[in-house]
């Protein structure tokens, strides 16, 4: 029910000519609806034992619209793992995963 057209933007609830308050309120509650069903299933993602803990911290890196920190002793390791169902030692494997990633990368580079 979102209308994807605005510029990339997600539009709910706008209103069009002809409709009644009664239509727009349907529309709304519809949208609604299905935005808490997505929240819904994020977070059961997030912490679900069929994904992969890259998996589930990518979802909360998504859900919460924050990169993972690269500092092992940040505060919200501690909370991705209560979030994913993880222990903060598999959230800090990720990290050093990822800093593998990337510094041989840097070493690949051109």
């Amino acid at each position: 029910m979102a209308d994807e057209s605005f510029n990339g933007r997600m539009v709910y609830g706008s209103v069009e000519i002809g409709d009644g308050t009664t239509d727009y309120r349907t529309r709304l509650a519809i949208v609604r609806a299905e935005a808490l069903q997505h929240w819904r299933k994020q977070l059961a993602e997030q912490s679900s034992e069929l994904n992969s803990p890259s998996d589930r911290i990518r979802i909360w890196e998504r859900r919460h619209q924050i990169d993972l920190p690269s500092n092992p002793g940040h505060r919200l390791i501690k909370l991705i793992a209560a979030d994913t169902g993880l222990n903060a030692e598999e959230v800090r494997a990720e990290q050093r995963l990822r800093a593998g990633i990337a510094s041989s990368a840097v070493a690949i580079g051109p």
